[in-house]
C-alpha cells in the first residue's frame, strides 16, 4: 500500500531542488549606481569621480588611474580636527583590518588641511593609527581641488573659520570601484553601520569574480 506523506515528500524534494537552483543561478543583485544617471547614443552613464593627482605619505604620486584596478574606499580628514575625525579614522581602521592583506581593495584619506597636513604630517600621522601604507593611501593636494572633489564623492567639506578646526565636512565612507563609480557609503560616525558597509564591500569582490 502507498504511503501517501512519503509520496507526497518525493514530489516535493524536486521542486524544492529546483527552486534553490533557479535562486543559485539568478545570482545576488549587484550594488547600485550612486548619482545621476544619463543615456546618451542608447547606453546609461553613471556618475563618476573626475580624474585626480595628489601626493601620497611617502612623496609618491597617486592618480585614479593608479586605483583602477583596485576598489577603493575612501574619506576626506584633517589631522588636527577636533570634531568627527578620530570617529571615522575609527571606523577606517576596522575596515582596513578586514580588508588588509587583500591586493584587490585600497583605502584613500584625503586631507582637506595641506597647509598643515603635509606629506611628512601624514606619514607621521599614518604609523600613529597603525596603517599598512601598502593598502592605505594618505593624500595631499590643493586645498580648493581636494574640496570640490568631494563633492564627487558626495562628501560636504568646506572651509569655515567658525567651525571646529576651521573646516566643516561630513564623515561619509565612501565605496568606489574600478571605473570610479560610487557604490556605496557609510556614515563613519555610525559604527553600527560599519559590517553592512563591510560586506557590501565583499559583495562589490564578489562583482568581479
Amino acid at each position: 500500500m502507498l504511503n501517501l506523506n512519503h509520496h507526497i515528500s518525493f514530489v516535493r524534494f524536486p521542486l524544492i531542488l529546483f527552486s534553490l537552483l533557479f535562486i543559485l543561478s539568478c545570482g545576488e543583485k549587484p550594488l547600485p549606481y550612486l548619482g545621476n544617471t544619463i543615456v546618451e547614443n542608447g547606453k546609461q552613464k553613471y556618475h563618476k569621480v573626475r580624474d585626480f593627482s595628489y601626493l601620497n605619505q611617502d612623496s609618491a604620486v597617486v592618480t585614479n588611474k593608479d586605483l583602477a584596478n583596485h576598489i577603493y574606499i575612501t574619506d576626506f580628514f584633517f589631522t588636527s580636527c577636533p570634531s568627527i575625525c578620530p570617529r571615522v579614522m575609527k571606523e577606517m581602521l576596522t575596515i582596513h583590518e578586514a580588508f588588509k592583506g587583500d591586493d584587490r581593495v585600497k583605502l584613500v584619506s584625503f586631507t582637506i588641511d595641506p597647509k598643515r597636513d603635509n606629506v611628512s604630517k601624514l606619514k607621521l600621522y599614518a604609523q600613529n593609527i597603525g596603517a599598512d601604507t601598502k593598502y592605505w593611501h594618505f593624500l595631499t593636494g590643493d586645498k580648493d581641488e581636494t574640496l570640490d572633489l568631494a563633492a564627487d564623492f558626495f562628501v560636504a567639506a568646506l572651509e569655515d573659520p567658525t567651525a571646529p578646526g576651521g573646516f566643516d565636512h561630513s564623515g561619509k565612507i565612501v565605496l568606489v570601484d574600478k571605473n570610479g563609480h560610487v557604490r556605496s557609503f557609510t556614515e563613519g560616525t555610525e559604527p553600527g553601520d560599519t559590517p553592512a558597509f563591510i560586506e557590501n564591500v565583499r559583495k562589490l569582490l564578489r562583482e568581479y569574480e
